[in-house]
Formats: C-alpha cells, structure tokens, sequence
C-alpha cells in the first residue's frame, strides 16, 4: 500500500531530574536494541491488505509512515506514532534524514509555523528536531492596553530536541497482536518567555509560569488493523509535562500525565483521513481575556501521497484558547520530503 497520513493523573516525583540525564541514557538503550534484530522498525500491513508491497525490490523504499509532527516527531499533526520516521532500509547501516513544514492560521493574526527534521540512524531510534514560531497577533498591543506595558516581542520562539527508542515491534516475537511502543523524552527550550516576562514585571512567573525550558515524556503504543476492508491504523499515548501551550508560553514546575492518541483511515493507496485528540495541563492561573485558560486540543486531517518521499497533507483544528483569542476553526498545511 503506497497509503500514509501525514484525568490528568500527577506522575511519580522520580520525574523530576530525568531531563538532564533523559536522553544520554535513550541513546545508550538504543545502542543495544539496535541489535536485538535486522528486521526494518515499521511493521508493514499485512500481505493480502498490501499485494503489492510483494513486487518491491528489497531495497526500495517504503511509504513514507508516518509523517512529522509539529514538535519534531513522527506522527500526525500534534499527536504522534509509535512507528519510527523514515528507519534504515535494508541492507543500509543508517537510516536517511527527513525535512518538513507546518503552517496553521489561528486567526487574529497569529500563526504557528514549524519547521521539523528527523533521523532515524539505528532501527529503533529516532532523533528529532522541531522549530516552532508563534506570532503572537494582537496580544502585544491588548497588554499595552490594558496596562500601559509595551512588550518588546510579537513572536514566541520554541525549540524541541527529541529522542525516541522504539522498545517493541509491531508484531514482534511473532505475536500478531503485539503493537508497537515507543518511548520518548523531548527537551524543550523557550527563548522569548523570559524576555516577555521581564516587560511584564514577572507577571508570567505570578501566574505559575516558572522556567523557560522542560523535558516531556511520551509513550505511544501503535497498531495497524487490517481485518476491516480498508486499514485503519490506531495510536494512543500519554505524556508527562510540565509546559503550557506546548512550551510556547513557558513551563510550570508540577509535572502532570495526559492522554492524547489518533486514529488514521486509509482511503486508497494515495489518500488517507485521520482524526487526533491531545489532552493539555491548563496549570498556570489565566489573566482576564489576555492569557485565558488553556484546552484540549483535537484535529481532522487528510494527506494525500504523491510518491514514496513526498506527502502533503491539509487540516481543521480545534484549538480552544490560545493566549487572549479563541483559535477554534484553524486550518493549516503540512509537508514531509523523506529522503
């Protein structure tokens, strides 16, 4: 199948003081489960569901599952997948790197863009880079409004370092029930947060609103359904956070877990439809109609395969609040190349 698409409980303290040792200690484990099998990372579907996988060269490429998401990740839009970006293909020592680029309009005159880029270097290990740009619209000009205070930036800044191992293979031990499940720890770093806090006289740091940088914890479990007659492949996860609007607007110091998952139907073999939903901490204490409270999140997307490198997919988002504007009614653009 050529076919891809693009409560809270608080967790053990034993969370706190993982980040600095998070990802050395991934890296390690992957060195080892890198190992473990010369078998390619992504289960494919079956064969009756894909027949034409069986005509492939050894060596070719396969469809490019699963996409990137905005925070460096594979997965769908703000959700993400068990299954590793663009692994080594047989025969080949490393795996190739991939590039993408989202674009949503929040209205208001704010916009997200994300720039993405990831490398799978061993079978189960996946690393991860994601640039996110936040124009902050009219807000600049509501906070001198309402308190005379002129805050020098209209944009926030965020940088995601991501690290992710995949523990267990889909369909592994010849188990055709067994997902796939990965682990990840992803550095966050704020570069404007400070900086907007100080014009405000510490006003983000009055709300809860405590550091410009954390480390999230994800574990994703995926699995493709192929009884149905068209694949459905189903995710979920959860995550360990501390940061407030996905780090955008700084981090808090209470670590909570949430649940976020997607759901990916394959129309044909060029046409795929998926629908995510992403649970948020909402732990910082809003400021009027100029940093509301916090929502969940949830999307509908379409992704159409132009070939086995390239993906371009389109969606609707649901966003609740995000700082002093509603951003429900959000479409946006997303574009993977593999190389």
């Amino acid at each position: 199948m050529k076919s891809i698409l693009f409560m809270p409980v608080p967790p053990s303290r034993l969370l706190r003081g993982l980040g600095s040792t998070a990802l050395a200690a991934m890296l390690f484990a992957a060195a080892s489960a890198a190992r473990l099998q010369g078998q390619e990372t992504n289960a494919p579907a079956k064969a009756d569901a894909k027949p034409e996988v069986k005509a492939e060269a050894k060596d070719a490429k396969g469809p490019p599952l699963p996409l990137h998401q905005i925070e460096g990740n594979g997965g769908i839009f703000s959700t993400l997948s068990a299954y590793l970006v663009n692994p080594p293909r047989n025969g080949e020592a490393l795996g190739r790197p991939s590039v993408g680029f989202s674009f949503v309009d929040i209205g208001h005159g704010r916009n997200l863009e994300a720039f993405t880029l990831t490398e799978t270097p061993w079978k189960r290990l996946e690393l991860g880079y994601g640039y996110e740009r936040l124009a902050l619209g009219d807000l600049p000009q509501a906070v001198e409004q309402a308190t005379k205070i002129r805050i020098r930036d209209d944009e926030a800044h965020l940088h995601n370092f991501n690290a992710r191992l995949q523990v267990l293979k889909e369909g592994e031990f010849d188990q055709k029930w067994t997902p796939a499940l990965t682990l990840g720890a992803h550095y966050k770093y704020n570069e404007t947060v400070n900086r907007i806090n100080d014009d405000l006289g510490g006003a983000l740091k009055g709300i809860g609103i405590k550091d410009n940088q954390g480390v999230d914890f994800t574990l994703y479990a995926s699995k493709m359904i192929t009884f149905l007659p068209r694949p459905v492949l189903l995710e979920v996860g959860g995550r360990a956070t501390k940061a407030a609007h996905l780090g955008l607007l700084g981090f808090t110091d209470e670590y909570n877990f949430f649940f976020e998952g997607n759901l990916v139907v394959f129309v044909t073999d060029s046409l795929a439809l998926a629908a995510e939903y992403r649970q948020k901490p909402n732990e910082y204490q809003p400021i009027g109609n100029l940093i509301k409270p916090e929502d969940d999140w949830w999307t509908i997307d379409a992704a159409y395969v132009v070939n086995n490198h390239f993906t371009v997919a389109a969606g609707y988002g649901h966003f609740g609040n995000v700082l002093n504007h509603e951003a429900n009614g959000a479409w946006g653009l997303t574009v993977k190349y593999e190389f």
